[in-house]
């Protein structure tokens, strides 16, 4: 029988997400720190007016590889994201290398969006004339006499909850956010466009071509967000339409809104003065918009809440889909019997991100999120092409447009982008690396369902990938 019928027997995940709601999921991952926190940063001390240039760059190198994406998530339908699609296609190892990258990609990310949004709560509980005690508002470390950051982990709790309880509620629930972030960002838009001062747009380059590469690396945090839509394959009406529908659509639209806000806040404030804390708020108040701020402010707060929510539900997803290989002690593959969501592996996830979010003060964590995103990516878009030689008379509800040429271009500009990365990070993602080896030849390696009597290697691969057994 085909994997996507035989993996949702009695037990498995509950289908209630449409092309819509998948939409809204990507861009509830996509628009958040990035929009309201790294188009100033990139801005500032990068690439200057040249940032949105960076956007299309790294928009660029995620619409190549979203395109592979789709193809493969139309194809094998299944929890995991890249994790599923490398096991399916360059075999076991490379399958539970991906897989440990995103579970590293998730987590830290989520982790700095809880501290993120506790930062933003502060300055909207501020504007209302609520001062929280900076004790409990921030890591140890961070702030003189900070004990823990308690908005941070209430967050994560909260957002944990919601995806224990069901798929469901998590969809409308991002729905609703989705809608109020959106309407901060049209307000950037709408009201932005009358401040502009062409001026402020010239030199547009100042740090020329590498500083507009070394800003699209740094931004490409913004898009991370649509591959986290692959993750909830199992979870999906008509997957194999649906799917590419959600993972092409969310990212375009995303494209859109970054390239216009980008241009208009660097035409509302001099590079060389944007606050790089909150770009969007300080471009507003410095032409005495305070209003505006505030619903900005507003804003990024629900826009932070959805990028944690579908970053806690792909990790979620990726440890269930690894544990039901095998790879991973069973109890990360359990679905709840009631809300049929993998539940040990969501709570699981929610008290290490919260405690890592209450306890330490997170830095340079775009860039390690970066790069392990990057690097998935890449193995992406060599899997398409791989397959297509493997396999070229496979059912492929969605087929990758110009191959190889639209994976090659994936590769190529990841890859570059990845290049442009700090050396420290390449460090952390290589020790990162090596811990998770460990742990394969340690357990996952005697536990895997190749390992297992009449599961040969060949018989795995043709089940990963959705062909009959």
């Amino acid at each position: 029988m085909l994997l996507e019928d035989a993996a949702f027997h009695e037990g498995g995940l509950k289908r209630a997400l449409g092309a819509l709601e998948l939409t809204a999921l990507g861009i509830g991952a996509i628009i958040g720190a990035g929009i309201f926190v790294l188009t100033g940063v990139a801005a500032a001390r990068l690439a200057g007016p040249g940032v949105t240039l960076s956007f299309v760059v790294s928009g660029f190198a995620c619409a190549m590889a979203a395109l592979c994406y789709a193809e493969f998530a139309a194809m094998i339908p299944v929890a995991g994201s890249a994790y599923s699609y490398s096991y399916a296609t360059m075999g076991e190892l490379v399958g539970w290398i991906i897989g440990w990258d995103l579970i590293l990609e998730y987590a830290v990310g989520a982790a700095a969006v809880a501290v993120g949004w506790s930062g933003y709560l502060r300055v909207v509980l501020v504007g209302i004339g609520i001062n929280l005690p900076a004790e409990l508002t921030h890591a140890p470390g961070s702030v003189p006499g900070a004990i823990v950051n308690l908005p941070a982990l209430a967050i994560v709790v909260i957002i944990s909850a919601v995806l224990v309880v069901g798929i469901s509620e998590s969809a409308r629930l991002n729905s609703i956010i989705v809608a109020i972030k959106l309407s901060a960002v049209a307000v950037v838009i709408l009201v932005g466009t009358f401040y502009v001062r062409p001026a402020n747009w010239s030199p547009f380059a100042p740090f020329g071509w590498p500083g507009i590469m070394k800003g699209a690396a740094v931004i490409f945090f913004a898009y991370i967000g649509f591959d986290a839509v692959s993750t909830a394959a199992e979870e999906v009406v008509e997957p194999q339409r649906n799917l590419p529908l959600g993972i092409i659509a969310s990212l375009l639209v995303c494209t859109v809104l970054y390239i216009l806000v980008a241009g208009i806040v660097t035409g509302m404030t001099p590079y060389k003065t944007i606050d790089i804390n909150a770009p969007l708020a300080s471009a507003f108040v410095n032409h005495g918009l305070n209003f505006v701020s505030a619903i900005i402010s507003l804003g990024a707060v629900a826009g932070l809440t959805s990028v944690l929510l579908v970053l806690l539900l792909g990790q979620s997803r990726v440890f269930f889909a690894i544990s039901r290989d095998g790879l991973l002690p069973p109890a990360f593959s359990r679905v709840h019997p009631r809300f049929r969501t993998p539940y040990i592996p969501t709570i699981v996830t929610g008290i290490a991100v919260g405690i890592t979010a209450a306890f330490l003060p997170i830095q340079e964590i775009a860039e390690l999120t970066n790069i392990g995103t990057l690097f998935a990516f890449v193995l992406v878009c060599i899997g398409v092409w791989i397959l297509r030689h493997a396999d070229p008379g496979r059912k492929r509800p969605f087929m990758t447009p110009l191959v190889p040429l639209v994976p090659i271009l994936g590769v190529v500009f990841c890859g570059y982008l990845m290049a442009s990365l700090p050396g420290v990070t390449w460090m952390r993602f290589f020790a990162w690396l090596v811990f998770g080896l460990g742990i394969y030849f340690s357990y996952g390696r005697w536990h895997s369902r190749v390992s297992r009597p009449g599961s040969g290697a060949a018989t795995v691969a043709q089940t990963r990938s959705g062909t009959t057994a």
